[in-house]
Parts: C-alpha cells; structure tokens; sequence
C-alpha cells in the first residue's frame, strides 16, 4: 500500500499520532510518505490535526486516495461564545497496536535528532475550562507507558503527559526518567501543587535543562507552594523555572501582574499565555510583549512604565 500523511498544523512541532501510524504502515512493508501531489494515486492519506481551526485552519481533502482519514484533537475543537469546545465523538484514537508502537522520528529530521518524544501518562483531575485534557483523556491521571516504549537511548526526552505528578505511578516514572540519564523536557508543565521535596530532590538529580509549571487560575493563591520549591530546589541547582501565566482568560490586568510580578520575586521567569489572542485587549497583548521579552522585562520591571511608553 502507499500511505501519505499530511500534517495540517503545518510541520511547526512533530505530530506525535502521524509518527507512530508511520512506524506501524513501513512495519507491514507499506510506502510511507508526506502527500504533497494531487498526480500520483494513494491507498490511504491521514490528515492530523492537533490545534483549532482558529488558529490551524483545515485544508481541502486530497482528491487522489482511495480512503481519507481525518484524526487529532484539532477536528473535535469548536468555537462557542468566543470559548473553545472539545467534542470526545469527533475525535479519532490510534487503535492499540498503532498507539503502543515506537514512532518513527524520521518523520521529523529537524525536531528528533536525537530526541524521544511520548506518553508515560494521560489524563488530569483538574479539569481547566481552557483545557482539552479532560474530555479527551478522562479527568484521572493514569499510566499508560513505561519509558522504554518510545525511547532508546536517546540524549534528549520530550514528555508530553499532562499532569505526570498527579499518576498514582508517578515514583517509579520519575525513576525512570532520572536512570535515563538523559535530559529531560516536561513540555507540558508539572502541577505545583503536587510538589513535595522528594519529587523536588529527584527532579533535581535529573538532567532538566528547563522546568516548566504552570499558574493559570488567579482565584488559586499558590505563592506558597512556589515559594517551598524554589528553596528546596535552588540549593541543588540554578537551572531555569519557567511558569505559565494564562491571561484573558477570567482574569483581570491587576491580577495577571500580581501572578507575574509575585513569581519573579521568587526566582521564576514568568511567561504569559494569551487564549483567544485574536480578541484580547491591547493592553493584554501588550503585557505579553513586555513580559515574553527578557530585555524589555529586565530594563523596564513595572508593566505600567511599559504601557505608557507604548500608548
């Protein structure tokens, strides 16, 4: 069979799902390829699509495969009142055997030299309004690999989970990750609130380049809980804590810098989300410019002295 896949966000991150229908198809002796011509015939052509139409928009199906198969949370995302919508029954899962193969990173040369990417857990209790999480991976952290299924050996680990802390399994995981003894990246962020000096002394002993974590909702006041990691963590090490910062999202100017100007204080690099970018006020998308920007941030450290300079 000729198989091609077509990557609707456009090759700007590797997509995960087109990686392993890759590895699955050349395992069966199927020709595996990027479509990119209506003028030669395929058996099938998988379209994947990870982002909403807002800011992904689909493009037309190909007109030269006998079978098209559109899948990725990208195709459940709605627009409803200026808010996102996930629907779980227009999304499409990997059967088993596709999801539990190792991916193939040829795919993506410029992204996976020598870099692993995958899922040692789904699912998160939280259940965040902005977030797709929920509804598609159940409102429960659970296991769902071990390390060895996507990686071998390589020097850099991409993990993808959505709240890893929060799997009842996350110990013997995080053990994994540390006797990789490669760097790790938890791209999606680690929940803060489930930070205790045992997890804080293994993180420590892992090769991290960059901690991500997350401080979306204003109404939570976790100055605390940044503040105990930032003292057990700093003592081992001085690399770089980063933490999200969701605006225009229930939350006003003030409260953005207090979350912003608080984190900073306490040796992290705030750095600010925007949800519906489009239609965020001028001072939002301003406050992501000066904040985003290290130099602006560090030469200027009062938003308002930014502000007026820029009105």
């Amino acid at each position: 069979m000729k198989i091609g896949l077509i990557d609707v966000d456009g090759h700007r991150y590797p997509n995960l799902a087109l990686m392993k229908l890759s590895a699955w198809h050349k395992a069966k002796g199927d020709t595996v390829e990027w479509w990119w011509s209506d003028f030669f015939h395929y058996d099938t052509v998988y379209m994947a699509k990870v982002f909403s139409e807002e800011y992904s928009p689909d493009r037309p199906e190909p007109l030269n495969a006998d079978r098209v198969i559109k899948g990725g949370t990208g195709y459940a995302i709605s627009l409803e009142n200026g808010r996102e919508r996930y629907c779980k029954a227009m999304d499409k899962e990997l059967p088993e055997d596709v999801e539990h193969i190792q991916p193939d990173y040829s795919l993506y040369p410029e992204f996976t030299e020598n870099t692993a990417y995958g899922f040692l857990t789904r699912g998160c209790q939280r259940g965040c309004a902005f977030c797709h999480v929920g509804g598609k991976e159940g409102r429960k952290s659970r296991k769902v690999a071990d390390l060895a299924e996507f990686w071998s050996g390589e020097k850099n680990i991409t993990l993808m989970d959505p709240n890893i802390l929060a799997c009842p399994d996350r110990w013997e995981l995080l053990k994994q990750l540390a006797a990789s003894g490669a760097y790790v990246d938890f791209n999606q962020g680690l929940d803060i609130r489930l930070m205790d000096n045992d997890v804080a002394d293994l993180l420590s002993s892992m090769r991290v380049k960059c901690l991500h974590f997350a401080w979306d909702n204003p109404s939570e006041d976790l100055e605390r809980d940044f503040q105990r990691f930032a003292e057990r963590y700093s003592r081992k090490d001085h690399r770089v804590k980063v933490v999200y910062v969701l605006t225009n999202f229930n939350s006003t100017t003030e409260e953005d810098l207090h979350r912003i100007y608080t984190l900073r204080g306490l040796g992290y690099d705030p750095y600010v989300m925007v949800y519906d970018k489009e239609h965020a006020p001028r001072e939002t998308r301003l406050l992501q410019r000066w904040c985003n920007n290290r130099i602006i941030f560090n030469t200027v450290p009062d938003f308002r002295d930014y502000d007026c300079k820029m009105g």
